[in-house]
């Protein structure tokens, strides 16, 4: 092949999209810490659809245009660290083939060096051994042999996926982290298996997903829904991991999604799988609570009122008188607007008691995406300025490309990366004071705090001389695991102990995950009054996956 037409780059991105999605639970496992939160797959996964379905509609003969729209939906769908470095590598890639109708080996070859370059450029302390290393070396390495002596498309796609996996297994020499855990960059892998479904296309092989949407039905069953149906239908297939395949129970986790105010709910095991389907205005909250039982096989998560306004407009052909829409009350003008993400029903409410404006459901194992800072951000309309805390490193770099996306508003992303610290940030925000004042009070306040947490480990390992194993719970600290063992009361008491020598601390906050135990909780608290000289404060925080968040300051 030597030219890649709009259809082609249409049925291209598919495959590629495709073996992603079909590979996104082996790449969540390559996780460094062994804990409930590798999501690597599944961001980039839903990152790389979201790409794929903005390219789908467009009806151009330019694959100019089909590109540009792939790049857009990528950068609002971008979820995660790896998810907004796709976007990013793929938006350089765009840039490099801006007007053309249809692109041949050399363009493809100079716009994936391109996609590399603004990749790291979009990152301000890129780190080698990572997804930037793949792209990089691979793109380098296959434009170069295409200069020295010129070849077809499927000679270049067969070059740039060797590279990339040979790229790939070197990422643990960058890393020593990598290698002492024995696994390799899960970005670089999931854009590997990104570029094998580009190659497969190109060879004539092309990858479908591996579990095919329903053909629609002559009469759309979407149309008979009412105007009140909300939120989003989410779906989600789980692989119950070893300690739960005796004890899960299909009422308990029904009551959990049912708490959470999901509608038309349906969960279904068979073996060691459960299926759940569950309408809600926050799904983030319904992945949290599911992947505390297992790993993803499957998800998909589908806005249903968009779904539902789109198929009416192109279903109702017939003009319409216009609609008179009673309008909205003008919202009074604010200086400052406040955005959070959190995980819990009580973190949730405590972010809004300390003044935030607006909550979005999220943290470790569901990354919000960049439309969805978007689309709160709209909503505050009558801020002047707007403050994110994303309270999770994974969760940075997608707000900070609302700066981008929105670059008409003031916004400002604190870099908090637990919910301690956006908690202590959001609790000490002066919203009577000047920018550049709380620019600098807010990174005094997330500076001070010492971020820790117990968790369970979902595999064996041993991380820096700390051997874990699966089922144990696990007490993580300044990036590192303190202590491991069956009993999880003394895995906090041994946790507690080694923040206790920070004799520059005056405050510990304790936030409870929503598998408390009261009287642990109890006896917790008399541990850090005998042993300290602390101030403690509990939190009933009910956020999923983390037994204790534990904030010194």
């Amino acid at each position: 092949m030597n030219k890649i037409n709009t259809e082609q780059f249409k049925a291209m991105i598919r495959s590629g999209c495709a073996n992603l999605e079909n590979h996104a639970a082996e790449i969540n496992t390559l996780n460094v810490f062994p804990v409930p939160d590798g999501d690597t797959g599944t961001n980039m996964s839903m990152t790389f659809s979201n790409g794929y379905q903005e390219a789908m509609k467009c009806t151009s003969d330019s694959i100019s245009d089909v590109a540009k729209a792939f790049s857009r939906g990528l950068l609002m769908g971008a979820r995660g660290n790896s998810g907004v470095i796709t976007s990013q590598i793929f938006r350089g890639f765009y840039q490099h083939i801006e007007g053309k109708a249809e692109i041949e080996t050399a363009d493809v070859s100079q716009a994936f060096e391109n996609g590399a370059r603004v990749a790291y450029k979009a990152i301000l302390k890129p780190v080698e051994g990572t997804i930037l290393t793949v792209i990089r070396e691979a793109s380098w390495y296959a434009n170069h042999d295409f200069e020295t002596e010129p070849f077809d498309l499927d000679t270049y796609f067969a070059k740039l996926v060797q590279y990339s996996a040979e790229s790939l297994e070197r990422t643990p020499e960058y890393l020593p982290v990598l290698k002492e855990v024995g696994v390799v960059d899960s970005g670089g892998a999931g854009l590997l298996k990104i570029l094998e479904g580009f190659k497969a296309y190109i060879d004539g092989n092309p990858i479908d997903f591996i579990e095919k949407k329903e053909e629609a039905e002559a009469i759309n069953p979407a149309l008979m829904l009412e105007n009140e149906e909300f939120g989003y239908c989410t779906e989600f297939i789980i692989r119950l991991n070893e300690n739960y395949i005796d004890r899960f129970d299909e009422k308990i986790l029904k009551k959990k999604l049912n708490d959470m105010g999901g509608e038309s709910l349906v969960v279904v095991r068979d073996e060691d799988l459960v299926k759940v389907h569950v309408h809600t205005l926050h799904p983030g909250d319904a992945l949290n609570i599911g992947q505390r039982y297992g790993e993803f096989i499957k998800l998909k998560i589908e806005n249903m009122q968009e779904q539902h306004s789109t198929i009416i407009a192109n279903a109702n052909t017939e003009p319409k008188k216009k609609e008179v829409k009673e309008e909205k009350p003008a919202k009074a003008p604010q200086k400052y607007g406040i955005v959070a993400v959190a995980a819990g029903e009580g973190v949730t409410k405590l972010f809004y008691d300390l003044g935030a404006d607006v909550v979005v459901s999220g943290g470790q194992t569901m990354n919000p995406s960049t439309e969805d800072f978007v689309k709160v951000i709209e909503e505050l309309d009558n801020c002047e300025n707007i403050f994110i805390f994303p309270n999770n490193s994974n969760i940075i770099l997608a707000a900070k490309q609302t700066q981008s996306v929105l670059s008409d508003r003031n916004i400002y992303v604190m870099e908090t990366k637990s919910v301690q610290a956006g908690l202590s940030a959001v609790g000490m925000f002066n919203k009577q004071g000047e920018i550049d004042e709380i620019l600098a009070d807010l990174g005094d306040v997330i500076d001070n705090v010492d971020a820790s947490s117990v968790t369970y480990a979902i595999k064996d390992t041993v991380f820096e001389g700390v051997e874990v194993k699966e089922g144990d719970y696990i007490a993580i600290a300044n990036k590192g695991i303190i202590t491991s063992g069956k009993d999880r009361k003394q895995v906090v008491f041994t946790l507690l102990d080694k923040l206790f020598t920070n004799d520059e601390k005056e405050l510990i906050t304790v936030i409870v995950g929503d598998d408390k135990d009261d009287k642990e909780v109890a006896e917790i608290e008399s541990y850090i009054n005998e042993n300290s000289d602390l101030e403690c404060e509990i939190i009933d925080g009910g956020q999923p996956v983390y037994s204790y968040l534990i904030g010194l300051e």
